[in-house]
C-alpha cells in the first residue's frame, strides 16, 4: 500500500517544487489505502445493506393498497444508515491504526467523514428532484420504493465507474483538478443565485421530450411493470420513464459531487466508500424529507456556499493546503446555519398563515 500523495519526479507532472534547484516538478500520484481485501469487505457490506434496505421498506399487501413510509420509520432507518457509516469509519481507523500507524489512520478517517458529510448534504438536493419527478407522474408510494431501489443500484454502478475514471484522469492529467475547482465555483455561484435547478418544470426536461419522441409509452402506469406488450408491440410504461429520469438526475448530481470530494481526498478507496455510504441511505432520507422539502428554503444557498468553498480550495491546492479538519468544520457549520435559517423561515410562514 502506498500512502504518499505527492511524488517528486524529474521533468514530469504539473506542480513545480519551490525547492527545484534541479528543475524538479510535482506530480500528483493517485495512491490509495485500498487493497483487494478492503474492497471485498466493503462491497460485501454494501450487498448486505442493500438487502436490509429492501427488506426494511417492504410492506405487506398489494402495491395499490400500500401506504407511504411513516416518518418515524424513515427517521429510524436514516439514523441506522448513519450509524453503519460511523461503524465503518471506526473499523477503518482500527485497521489502519494497527497496520500503518495512528497518523495515517486519523488522516484517512477524517477524509472519509468529511467526504461522507459533503456527499450526504449534496444528496439532499437530489431528493427534491425525485419528489418533483414522482409528483409529476403521480407515482404511488409502493412504486416509489421500487424505483428508488433500482435507482440506488444504478447509482452504485455509475458512481464506481465515474470515481475510478476521475482518479485515472487526475493521475494522468493533474491539471484537471483546476477544471474541477473552476466548475465547482461556477456551480456554487449558481446555487447561491437561486437558479440551481436546471428544469423548474418536469415537462420542459429535454430528456423527457426525447423519450416521448422515440419510445412508445402507455398513457397510464401498469402496476409495477416497466414494459408491456400490447397488440404485438412492446410499450414502455411511465414507470420506466420515471426510472430513466431518476437515474439521469443522479448522473447530473454525480457531476457536481464527485469533483467536490476529490478536493477532500484523491484516494479512490476513500472517495468510493464515502460516496456509496452516502447514497445507500438515500431511500430512507427520501421518505424522511418528503414532507419537509418545502421547509428547507435556504438549503440550496448553503450548498452553494459549500461548493464554492470546495472549488476555491481546489484552485488553491498548489498555493495553500486547507487542513481537512477546517473543511469538515466549515461544512458542518454551514449546514447547521442553513438548517436553522430554514427552520426560522418555515416558522415565520406558519405564523403568517395563521
Amino acid at each position: 500500500m502506498l500512502f504518499d500523495l505527492i511524488d517528486q519526479t524529474a521533468g514530469q507532472g504539473f506542480f513545480m517544487s519551490r525547492y527545484d534547484a534541479c528543475c524538479l516538478h510535482w506530480r500528483i500520484i493517485v495512491e490509495t489505502i485500498g487493497n483487494p481485501w478492503l474492497y471485498a469487505i466493503f462491497f460485501a457490506i454494501v450487498a448486505v445493506m442493500l438487502l436490509v434496505d429492501f427488506l426494511g421498506f417492504k410492506q405487506k399487501g398489494s402495491e395499490s393498497n400500500q401506504q407511504p413510509v411513516p416518518i418515524r420509520q424513515a427517521a429510524l432507518w436514516s439514523v441506522a444508515w448513519v450509524a453503519v457509516s460511523g461503524l465503518f469509519a471506526g473499523g477503518l481507523w482500527w485497521y489502519l491504526n494497527g497496520t500503518v500507524g495512528a497518523a495515517i489512520a486519523n488522516q484517512k478517517t477524517l477524509e472519509l467523514v468529511t467526504g461522507y458529510l459533503l456527499e450526504k448534504s449534496l444528496a439532499i438536493d437530489n431528493v427534491f428532484v425525485w419528489l418533483m419527478i414522482f409528483g409529476a407522474f403521480a407515482v404511488p408510494p409502493a412504486l416509489q420504493r421500487r424505483v428508488l431501489l433500482y435507482g440506488v443500484l444504478g447509482a452504485i454502478i455509475l458512481r464506481t465507474i465515474f470515481i475510478f475514471a476521475g482518479a485515472w484522469l487526475i493521475q494522468e492529467f493533474s491539471w484537471i483538478l483546476y477544471l474541477f475547482g473552476a466548475f465547482l465555483v461556477y456551480t456554487g455561484i449558481k446555487f447561491m443565485k437561486g437558479n440551481h435547478a436546471e428544469e423548474n418544470d418536469i415537462e420542459d426536461m429535454k430528456l423527457l421530450k426525447w423519450l416521448r419522441g422515440h419510445l412508445r409509452i402507455t398513457s397510464t402506469l401498469r402496476e409495477g411493470r416497466f414494459f408491456v406488450r400490447e397488440n404485438g408491440l412492446l410499450w414502455a410504461t411511465p414507470l420506466f420513464v420515471v426510472l430513466i429520469l431518476v437515474e439521469f438526475s443522479d448522473v447530473i448530481f454525480a457531476v457536481d459531487s464527485i469533483p467536490a470530494i476529490f478536493a477532500v481526498t484523491t484516494d479512490p478507496f476513500i472517495v468510493l466508500t464515502a460516496n456509496l455510504l452516502a447514497i445507500l441511505g438515500l431511500r430512507a432520507m427520501f421518505f424522511l424529507l418528503a414532507g419537509a422539502a418545502a421547509k428547507m428554503h435556504y438549503l440550496p444557498y448553503g450548498l452553494g456556499v459549500i461548493m464554492t468553498f470546495i472549488g476555491i480550495k481546489m484552485l488553491l491546492l498548489d498555493v495553500y493546503h486547507v487542513p481537512i479538519g477546517i473543511s469538515l468544520g466549515f461544512i458542518a457549520v454551514v449546514l447547521a446555519i442553513t438548517g436553522w435559517l430554514s427552520w426560522q423561515h418555515a416558522k415565520g410562514l406558519s405564523v403568517d398563515s395563521k
